[in-house]
């Protein structure tokens, strides 16, 4: 059945009147009436009679009318929804994240989204990078966040770069250091990140080029443990910014450390089909958080 004429239909009933629907509907009168002749062909009963020069509905043109405006409520709801989900104002988005993302990184950037769109739910999935990387053929999530290397052959991917910084307990006897080497780091105690990690070789390596002591007297396995061991005194550390810039209320000292240690991220969606409008609009925000 044609929607337009049971809105035609309802629009008559509403006004009482042919004109005042036509005029309601920005159309004309004998279109109107051409709408309401065919609809009464359809459903095979008269819809309206003749009462003191104006339009009175049936009994069975009464109800008609509760049973149209259900079904166009119906059409308007679908039609609300589909501009929702059109503009990404409506749906669900699924992320699958590695634990430093998921903690210091992504509860800011959710919290806009939403505050964008509250038509919107999301749920956050915490996994160890390689677990992240092994759900996608599933299709569990829309979007996955994990350390490099990541396997191209399936996905598509945005990557990322964050120069690392040191972090000192509050009363550090090298607090007052604008730079951190590993020279000037060599026996300090400090809270390494566990080798399961991507920056434990490279940061190996830079203490091993200076000729530096290495002195792990603790390994953890997510920045924000390393976080909270350092601000509690066990050691310092080095981290990536976002971890950093997250736990500075624990009174955390951030220094520049120098040589540069780069940590890599990437996001990424399947490679044989376009993300959804919300992840599409996710995946910006992202990229302008990390690049901007």
């Amino acid at each position: 059945m044609d929607v337009k004429l049971l809105e035609a239909f309802r629009a008559v009933v509403d006004h009482r009147s042919v004109t005042a629907a036509a005029a309601a509907m920005g159309v004309t009168q004998p279109a109107v009436s051409t709408q309401i002749a065919r609809l009464e062909e359809t459903v095979g009963f008269s819809l309206f009679e003749r009462a003191g020069g104006r339009l009175k509905p049936t009994a069975e043109g009464l109800l008609f009318y509760a049973e149209a405006s259900r079904v166009l409520g119906e059409v308007d709801r679908l039609a609300t929804a589909t501009a929702q989900i059109r503009e990404g104002q409506s749906g669900r988005l699924v992320i699958a994240s590695h634990p430093s993302a998921a903690i210091s990184l992504l509860p800011g950037l959710v919290a806009r989204f939403l505050a964008e769109r509250p038509g919107v739910s999301v749920r956050l999935i915490s996994r160890h990078s390689d677990v992240v990387s092994q759900l996608l053929p599933s299709e569990s999530f829309d979007i996955g966040i994990a350390e490099l290397p990541i396997d191209e052959t399936q996905v598509t991917v945005r990557k990322f770069e964050m120069r690392c910084v040191a972090i000192l307990p509050p009363r550090h006897p090298l607090v007052a250091r604008k730079v951190l080497t590993p020279k000037l780091l060599s026996g300090h105690p400090m809270v390494a990140p566990a080798r399961a990690l991507q920056m434990p070789p490279r940061l190996i390596a830079a203490f091993a080029d200076a000729g530096a002591q290495l002195n792990a007297v603790v390994e953890a396995e997510f920045f924000a443990s390393l976080c909270g061991l350092v601000a509690a005194g066990t050691g310092w550390s080095v981290v990536d910014p976002l971890s950093a810039e997250s736990f500075a209320h624990l009174g955390l000292v951030v220094r520049p450390f120098e040589p540069a240690i780069v940590y890599e991220i990437g996001a990424f969606h399947r490679r044989d089909r376009e993300p959804s409008v919300l992840a599409a609009a996710f995946l910006e925000m992202l990229d302008a958080k990390l690049k901007g």
